[in-house]
């Protein structure tokens, strides 16, 4: 280790019902190859029953790393995100780098390295890293190629901005400038806080990077491969992409009109995945895409992160 009091890094974890699979995420952080401290904060956002705030008190017990955990009350994405990182940047004055990982995922050995000495490297603001789907079960080659589990690939390298917070590093001076609330509480149920992050952070001239070496594991259970639920998705994608546009400044007809050249091109590229795939799951997301745009600007969101009451 380098300088034992000072911890370096922080990586958040805001997590909600699923304290199993958190534990899997904790333990594969207990695992990380650094020459330098680092932290977890994990926030769960069932208040009601926070299953994921007690298996993380019992892990942390276990394992000696410093740590904090919370409860967040109001529900939301945003809203348990927001607290990660508000309880980190306060809890950890020190250090520079905060990271994310969600409570389906597990971290490479050498994942954190990867991800803060790319930063140290480059002098980075924000930094990203591949997200390996594994799958519950097999999948057809139209659900393993589907545009939804694909992200950025390629060598590491700079790169315009992140779309997701998966994986993700992003520098102090970053919310210093951005100022809270960091997420966007309009994306709260809906999703897309993250894309809306960090395209305010690309608006903002901050630096962002790809590092092919820094990998994450998603599982990714049965029911979110169903054609249903894929589908679905994709009319929230669009709907996500419209409500960014607007949150960021493009005015009601200037996203209208790129709603209709949307469907124009949705159709086309619809068309040509469907020849070359001959499958209709595939061919159905550019189409979908816009489908959602236009809903947004109708007013009807959905609210995927608006759980039900568990009992």
């Amino acid at each position: 280790m380098s300088d034992q009091t000072k911890i370096e890094a922080v990586i958040c974890i805001p997590t909600f019902r699923r304290p199993e699979w958190l534990a899997r995420t904790l333990a594969s952080l207990a695992n990380q190859a650094v020459d330098f401290r680092f932290a977890i904060v994990v926030v769960d956002n069932d208040a009601a029953n926070p299953a994921g705030e007690n298996a993380a008190r019992d892990f942390f017990e276990k394992n000696a790393i410093p740590n904090s955990v919370f409860t967040e009350a109001n529900q939301g994405n945003c809203f348990a995100i927001n607290k990660a990182f508000s309880e980190a940047l306060h809890a950890f004055p020190e250090a520079e780098f905060f990271l994310m990982i969600d409570d389906d995922e597990t971290a490479a050995p050498l994942w954190l390295a990867e991800m803060v000495g790319l930063a140290r490297r480059e002098a980075a603001d924000i930094v990203g890293g591949p997200v390996n789907r594994k799958f519950e079960g097999a999948v057809p080659d139209s659900v393993r190629n589907h545009q939804l589990f694909i992200s950025i690939d390629g060598a590491t390298r700079q790169i315009d901005q992140l779309h997701g917070s998966g994986n993700c590093l992003i520098r102090r001076r970053v919310f210093d400038k951005l100022g809270a609330p960091f997420f966007d509480l309009r994306f709260n149920f809906l999703g897309g806080g993250d894309m809306d992050f960090f395209t305010r952070c690309r608006l903002a001239g901050f630096t962002t990077f790809w590092n092919s070496k820094a990998e994450i594991q998603e599982f990714v259970p049965s029911e979110r491969t169903s054609a249903k639920f894929l589908m679905t998705r994709s009319v929230r994608t669009g709907s996500i992409n419209y409500m960014v546009d607007r949150s960021n400044g493009m005015s009601p007809a200037v996203a209208w009109a790129k709603n209709l050249a949307s469907l124009g091109l949705g159709v086309l590229r619809s068309i040509a995945v469907l020849a070359q795939t001959r499958r209709l799951l595939p061919a159905s997301h550019p189409l979908l895409l816009p489908v959602g745009r236009f809903y947004a600007a109708l007013g009807f969101l959905p609210a995927p992160y608006k759980a039900s009451d568990p009992s």
